[in-house]
């Protein structure tokens, strides 16, 4: 990972490795250069999109050209002064004050300044290492020193943003995050049998080596992440505060959520702790998954910037602590909303403990059963379950109930929503529930009515059943709305009498 950052700053072998290595021994901080990476990628693949250019394909001369063309945008590089990359075996820098200064010159003739790029890069190295890792600076400048690396000034190349321009709603999501591994299973290998009660059990012969079919591995999942992931499709800023090991998992789930534009800048990496990684043995288009939670150290990241909406769901029975910072930090800046999507470890608290957290909650999601626990009614009634948890302190109330569709009510009315037909027979039902709730909280964050955020939330459901994996099928707004537009005549929200 250090090599990429080497390569920007123009640093020297074997000085900058071994400088860099030291640097890591004295802070404890073996993954900030990964966080750091993804931030730089996540950022200049942003102005890539922006300018209408693929990140996977687009040529040195051709980004050279489209930033050339954009060099005095007042939007496009708020966050890029430390940004850059490697194309063909050379640096382009996302750096304004470099962009302005190249466009002076034709694209090809004579060597492209840097140096704005580097002087920024070398002070955030120094940020991140000294505030972040909460070290001694004078550590962190000696390495500076002895990778032969100056941070230097220029309050001059500070970009300000148009002030006229609309900003997008940011929401933090918090949870954990975790690496799934999809094992499909030969159904001449494998049976379902069914007890006595009705539930169902996947069954294998016992001690032998039954083949499987296939493996896919699929990256940064989890409630949270698949939420952040759909509010980065869906147009919005999304960040996340999860906790990985600073093993290879980890490592890559950085630089997925960075391809994905989630702001990983609240991600904590565990030293020497591995990530979390789950197996999912599918059988048909349903599956059991095997999970093991690592035991991280679940403090809170306070955010460099107040976020519009927190949202909160799967995480540890270890993070209580994490839970009491969260509700802090919501006393101090009233204007952010919670957004709550209950995982297992939250209804073992029971709603006692929990009472808080709803109390703080704008929105809460939970499926029929989920509700009837939360509230002690019972599950013939939607009403009856709707107002059991405005009693406990939502704005507004969302019930999932499967084939059936959704409810939704913000204390007024009760709304009744079918579920967007599907195209084909559901490949693989994971994430199905947290593609509706993110994408409602999508809507509502972009100031969309309650109705419409119901119509929404079903369609990115719909399409993510679709694919394996819970962030596959996650849709752009413009795709979702491509749906709406051949939607059945019946899909609309009715209210409930």
């Amino acid at each position: 990972m250090a090599k990429f950052l080497q390569d920007l700053l123009g640093a020297k072998e074997p000085l900058f490795s071994a400088s860099f290595q030291k640097l890591e021994r004295a802070t404890g901080q073996t993954g900030a250069d990964v966080k750091l990476i993804g931030d730089i990628t996540h950022h200049a693949h942003s102005v890539m999109r922006k300018l209408g250019l693929d990140p996977s394909d687009t040529t040195k001369q051709e980004l050279e050209n489209a930033l050339n063309a954009h060099a005095d945008s007042e939007t496009l590089y708020q966050k890029t002064a430390y940004a850059g990359l490697m194309i063909d075996g050379e640096v382009i820098s996302f750096n304004q004050a470099d962009i302005r200064e190249n466009a002076k010159h034709p694209v090809g003739q004579g060597e492209r300044t840097v140096e704005n790029l580097r002087c920024e890069l070398a002070k955030e190295i120094a940020h991140r290492y000294t505030n972040i890792a909460g070290v001694d600076a004078a550590v962190v400048d000696q390495f500076l020193q002895d990778a032969g690396i100056e941070p230097c000034d220029h309050p001059e190349h500070l970009i300000k943003g148009d002030q006229n321009m609309p900003k997008m709603p940011f929401i933090l999501s918090i949870g954990d995050i975790v690496t799934d591994a999809f094992i499909q299973l030969r159904e001449d290998k494998a049976r379902i049998d069914t007890d006595p009660d009705g539930s169902k059990r996947l069954s294998m012969e016992f001690g032998s080596k039954p083949p499987y079919d296939h493996v896919d591995v699929v990256q940064a999942v989890g409630n949270s992440a698949n939420a952040s992931v759909a509010f980065s499709r869906l147009g919005l800023g999304a960040g996340l505060m999860a906790f990985l090991g600073d093993d290879q998992p980890g490592k890559d789930s950085l630089q997925y959520l960075a391809s994905e534009h989630v702001d990983t800048a609240t991600v904590s990496i565990g030293k020497n702790m591995k990530s979390n990684y789950h197996y999912a043995l599918r059988y048909g288009a349903d599956r059991t998954i095997l999970i093991k939670y690592e035991d991280y150290d679940y403090t809170w990241q306070e955010p460099a910037e107040e976020p519009d909406w927190i949202y909160l769901s799967m995480i540890s029975e270890s993070a209580w602590q994490l839970h009491l910072d969260m509700l802090r930090y919501l006393h101090d800046h009233p204007n952010v909303k919670l957004v709550f999507q209950p995982g297992t470890f939250h209804f073992e608290w029971g709603t006692e403990k929990l009472a808080k957290v709803y109390e703080k909650s704008h929105v809460i999601f939970m499926n029929r059963e989920e509700a009837a626990l939360v509230t002690g009614k019972p599950t013939t009634s939607i009403p009856d379950l709707m107002k059991g948890l405005h009693d406990l302190g939502p704005k507004v109330v969302v019930i999932t109930d499967g084939p059936n569709g959704s409810y939704a009510s913000d204390g007024t009315k009760v709304l009744e929503m079918p579920n967007y037909p599907d195209p084909a027979p559901p490949y693989d039902r994971t994430g199905a529930g947290d593609a509706f709730a993110s994408t409602m909280t999508a809507a509502l964050a972009l100031g969309e009515s309650l109705e419409t955020a119901l119509k929404w939330a079903p369609i990115n459901s719909m399409s993510v059943v679709q694919k394996l994996g819970a962030q596959a099928g996650l849709l752009k707004k413009e795709e979702i709305n491509e749906y709406l537009e051949k939607a059945p005549e019946d899909y609309y929200p009715r209210e409930l009498k």
